[in-house]
């Protein structure tokens, strides 16, 4: 008996140490609270008022009202908890957008009532949501907007709000997952597509039928100008999407995907003015992209941040060892341990500075501190002890933050092993690397610098089986071919 209890304890004890630890909600002022209150008080108001517009007002009424009130209310505030929980980095403005649509759908009821299809009204609000906070915010979303409906949905036809609870869910799954703005083109054409046949076989009466054009128009009164409203509204939404982008720090995949592009002005800089440093780059990037992808990370936030994370370096890419093709180390020739380290520091600064020039996500521009987080600069540091210089050894540490997400965990992590798995023998075997890979890992541990990374121990173990995995990739012998005078052989 004693056997098996010790088992599960083991069980359960490597369970709890496996477990990703609690990751804090970004804070929000009293300020943004308070207004953010005021919107879901407005929401309450305008959600019930109706009930208490009868000529004879009753005690049930007003309890009526008090439910309703708390009721949605409360559905607000759980919104604001799904929203955060799925995503904890949400801030302020991106709560505001979610409360305002939710406002402005409620107000929409009130004034067209029924005469304004529930299709024009829930979907493409969820399209917005779904692709800058996530797809189970926007079908929380979706729910309470479905339900707090602020007079009496009797006279709206039951089948037309089934059509539009399943529209609004496809376009909450299919929006948090497109990566393009042609596929939200396509989504925005076949979504009323599908409402218009999902109407006419649910709503539409019998006597009539698609070979009756005229009928289809007036089917109900609404079927094809619904279907028509519906696509005029989703396109008019994707159109204002990077207005969006821009004014809620919305970060969408359409959005990443076109920042990662190699052509875009800062990466084409970095290419030819530091070639060495967008190699190095380069391959952080594909160590990076690996590993996020085995522990289910956001692959094209990391993708893009890696692309970003040296940027600062064209500040004095010559101050930079793999952008100096043998030439004279300028760091030789200040002969200053310190003077260094204010350089090295700098390309953290500039990177900053480069990244509000050229409007980068926050983000995005979180991986240029983050992947350095408050590391020793130690061939400097060692500099200045062996010229027993008076310093502190915060001067030769960067100023951090220390990684705050596990994307620029990840990137800290392939940083540090990039170089070293490079350095390695090509007849090294998979211990001796996977050794390299834990020294790194450990001393990054042991400096604290995974701390607030959100890293649970299981996920750290495949982030370094996967580094393993690459190298075993790019580290293969050449054949030397023979050559002739007359053939060359490839």
């Amino acid at each position: 008996m004693q056997k098996p209890i010790r088992i599960l304890k083991k069980i359960n004890y490597f369970w709890k140490r496996s477990q990703v630890p609690a990751k804090g909600l970004v804070k929000i002022s009293t300020i943004d609270k308070l207004i953010i209150f005021l919107i879901c008080i407005v929401i309450s108001i305008i959600s019930s008022y109706k009930i208490l517009l009868v000529q004879t007002l009753e005690v049930s009424d007003v309890f009526s009202w008090g439910f309703t009130f708390a009721e949605v209310l409360f559905s607000c505030g759980l919104l604001i908890l799904i929203s955060r929980k799925e995503n904890p980095n949400i801030n302020a403005r991106q709560i505001l957008l979610i409360i305002s649509l939710l406002l402005i759908v409620q107000m929409i009821k009130n004034i067209y009532g029924s005469s304004l299809s529930p299709l024009s009204i829930i979907v493409p609000p969820a399209l917005i949501i779904s692709q800058g906070m996530g797809t189970i915010t926007a079908l929380a979303w979706i729910s309470i907007a479905s339900l707090s409906w602020p007079e009496s949905i009797t006279n709206i036809n039951n089948n037309l709000l089934f059509i539009t609870l399943i529209c609004a869910c496809v376009v909450s799954v299919l929006g948090g997952k497109i990566r393009s703005r042609a596929q939200l083109l396509q989504l925005s054409i076949f979504v009323p597509i599908g409402a218009l046949i999902s109407q006419w076989i649910l709503i539409g009466n019998e006597e009539y039928s698609l070979i009756d054009n005229q009928a289809l128009f007036e089917l109900n009164g609404k079927i094809f100008s619904d279907s028509l409203l519906l696509a005029i509204i989703m396109l008019i939404i994707i159109l204002f999407i990077p207005i969006f982008e821009s004014i809620f720090g919305l970060l969408t995949k359409a959005r990443l995907m076109e920042l990662a592009d190699k052509e875009k002005p800062l990466i084409r800089r970095l290419s030819i003015e530091a070639p060495g440093t967008f190699e190095h780059t380069l391959l952080i990037c594909g160590l990076a992209e690996e590993a996020t992808r085995m522990i289910g990370g956001d692959i094209d936030l990391i993708k893009t941040g890696s692309l970003y994370h040296d940027v600062g370096k064209l500040h004095a890419p010559n101050w930079f060892i793999e952008n100096q093709d043998g030439a004279k180390n300028p760091h030789d020739e200040i002969d200053d341990p310190l003077k260094s380290a204010e350089i090295l520091q700098a390309h953290v600064d500039q990177g900053l500075k480069f990244a509000r020039k050229n409007r980068l996500p926050k983000p995005i521009a979180n991986f240029i501190p983050e992947h350095q987080g408050t590391l020793k600069m130690g061939y400097f540091l060692n500099k200045a002890e062996e010229k027993k210089l008076k310093f502190n050894e915060s001067d030769f540490r960067y100023k951090g933050p220390i990684p705050q997400s596990k994307e620029t965990a990840i990137l800290m992590l392939a940083d540090g092993c990039e170089a070293a798995l490079r350095a390695m023998d090509i007849n090294a075997s998979d211990y001796e690397a996977l050794e390299t890979l834990s020294k790194i890992f450990d001393s990054r541990q042991v400096d604290g610098q995974l701390n607030d990374s959100n890293l649970s121990k299981g996920e750290i173990f495949l982030i370094k089986k996967s580094f393993l995995n690459v190298w075993k990739r790019i580290r293969h012998r050449r054949i030397q071919y023979p050559t002739t005078k007359n053939n060359t052989f490839s």
